[in-house]
């Protein structure tokens, strides 16, 4: 079977390497794709301009399944397109993925479907959301629209919201977008991303992100400098809680509005005091979560997302490992607010017990790399325990280096207890 996966990052790496591992042995293409992913995929011939040549190239190739790993090509129409001309597409369509697309679209879905989230309101101007943000700290600002994570403002004072909502408004840093004035909702979060197709659901094992740039939590919000996955990062009955209260409403909101859905939905949840509360839906894997979350799948990944692109799930094909899995990203020097290229990686040929996946990066000749992004690679590692996969992934990681690289160094351990 040929299988193609849309995207190009670190995601998209960690997807291609778990299909390749699939017992289907299926053979794998990517596109746009990157040097790194180009070591185990194949890139797709053709000159791809927009979504119509996209699926034009994948029916020249032979392509019998479609996987979307970028929301920019789903939140354009990438899966109405491929269905509509035959190749089954792991991805929601265009309506759907408006669950990502729009903070604002979410928002109505989550109360209009009694799921349980925090208050908000819709503002179009800088006039809006200041009087909407009425001198209440914290509170958290969402750009209505794809950011590529960096959307999204928690403030503590006036001078941040102000900084935020002048980048939105003014400079228009993401576009034009409306801004969600939300209530600050306090709590560890977690992410739980499961399989939905047809209305049927399976949950991944849940995650957990760190978004802030510095250790405990401190700096401004990125696309996320690390991850931790574990079976048993939250007990049984606040993930039975969260299927009741989250999931299965989640899919059942999808079937009565009409929303043809077949893809990943990442619930990005918090515990408050009063039980867990959504803050926002991905429509596909998140990132770095598929760095830590796929290591820990088993069996024919492949074939489970095929089954599914077609309508339905078969949980039989796909087991889950019991093990702790941890995720660290080394970003450029200037990450996030912009991103060095051209800085010489080294040591990666060193890293002999993780896996690394690359986000930002190109060949630099000789078979090294150079940073080319501001997220520049992930190092992943399992263990038994929580320690021992922390322990291995910054043993594994401090091999790796390059000029100006940042990374946290508590991840598994802010969060946690012990």
């Amino acid at each position: 079977m040929k299988i193609i996966v849309i995207g190009k990052g670190g995601r998209e790496h960690a997807l291609v390497t778990a299909l390749n591992e699939s017992a289907s042995a299926p053979e794998v293409y990517c596109y746009p794709g990157s040097d790194a992913i180009f070591a185990t995929a194949k890139p797709l011939p053709g000159v791809v301009t927009d979504v119509g040549s996209l699926v034009a190239a994948m029916l020249a190739e032979g392509i019998e399944l479609c996987v979307g790993g970028e929301e920019a090509w789903l939140a354009r129409g990438l899966a109405d397109a491929a269905r509509r001309s035959g190749i089954p597409t792991w991805g929601p369509v265009a309506a759907s993925a408006q669950l990502e697309a729009s903070k604002e679209f979410a928002k109505q879905f989550m109360v209009r479907h009694q799921i349980p989230t925090g208050g908000y309101a819709s503002t179009a101007s800088l006039d809006e959301a200041k009087a909407a943000i009425g001198g209440r700290y914290p509170t958290v600002l969402k750009f209505d629209g794809l950011a590529a994570g960096k959307g999204v403002a928690v403030c503590t004072d006036e001078t941040q919201a102000d900084a935020f909502l002048a980048e939105v408004f003014t400079d228009k840093r993401f576009g034009d977008g409306r801004v969600l004035v939300e209530e600050f909702l306090a709590g560890p979060e977690v992410s739980v991303i499961s399989a939905v197709s047809d209305g049927e659901y399976q949950i991944f094992t849940p995650a957990r992100d760190y978004k802030r740039l510095g250790d405990g939590d401190a700096g401004p919000n990125t696309g996320g400098m690390g991850a931790v996955a574990s079976r048993v990062l939250i007990d049984e009955e606040l993930l039975d809680e969260i299927e009741s209260t989250v999931v299965k409403p989640s899919v059942d909101g999808l079937v009565a509005d009409g929303l043809d859905f077949r893809g990943f939905l990442y619930a990005g949840l918090i515990l408050t005091e009063d039980g867990p509360k959504v803050l926002e839906y991905n429509c596909r894997f998140g990132d770095p979560e598929a760095q830590a979350v796929l290591p820990l799948v088993g069996g024919d990944f492949a074939a489970y997302l095929d089954r599914g692109a077609r309508g339905g799930l078969d949980g039989s094909l796909v087991a889950f490992d019991d093990r702790w899995s941890i995720c660290l990203v080394l970003a450029s020097a200037g990450y996030p607010a912009s991103s060095r290229s051209g800085d010489a990686i080294s040591g990666l040929g060193d890293v002999s017990d993780a896996r690394v996946y690359h986000a930002g990066t190109r060949s630099a000749g000789g078979g090294g790399f150079e940073t080319a992004g501001g997220r520049v690679l992930a190092v992943s590692a399992t263990g038994a325990s929580r320690a021992a996969a922390r322990d291995k992934a910054y043993a594994e990681l401090a091999k790796v280096d390059f000029p100006g690289s940042q990374r946290r160094s508590d991840i598994g351990t802010l969060h946690f207890d012990g």
